[in-house]
């Protein structure tokens, strides 16, 4: 066994860990984070909840290609405290943030439903058919 293959295991394991360690912090509470995604299944489609606080419909862009999904979102965060006619405090975050993965089944892109809802964008991916391996004959 390789170090490699040890590796690669434990991150089998533990991955949020290791893709914890490859991101910078975030810099002050209530910055964006990661895009948090739950993936289920059927026989006919992929049905995903992804959480996107703070970010508008028309601020989260959603990209198929083959198998491959990608959601990303511009966010903005404003906080400002008064006191009087002075502004004392104001925390203002401006960013991106972004999430990309694979499934086992290519995605029919014209037929994908997408809605947002509190913070959480449900998207409806359909399978495509025929998008399995196929055997081909030799001449």
């Amino acid at each position: 066994m390789s170090a490699l293959t040890r590796l690669e295991r434990l991150d089998d394991l533990f991955p949020e860990l290791f893709r914890r360690f490859s991101r910078p912090t975030a810099l002050a509470e209530g910055t964006p984070q990661d895009i948090r995604i739950d993936v289920t299944e059927n026989d006919k489609d992929y049905e995903v909840r992804a959480e996107v606080p703070g970010a508008k419909k028309e601020d989260i862009r959603v990209t198929v290609d083959g198998n491959f999904v990608s959601i990303s979102a511009e966010v903005r965060k404003e906080k400002e405290e008064k006191s009087g006619g002075r502004v004392l405090v104001r925390e203002t975050y401006f960013g991106s943030v972004a999430r990309g993965f694979s499934l086992a089944h290519e995605i029919d892109d014209k037929a994908v439903v997408a809605k947002l809802q509190d913070g959480v964008l449900k998207l409806t991916l359909p399978k495509r058919e025929n998008s399995g391996a196929r055997s081909v004959r030799i001449q």
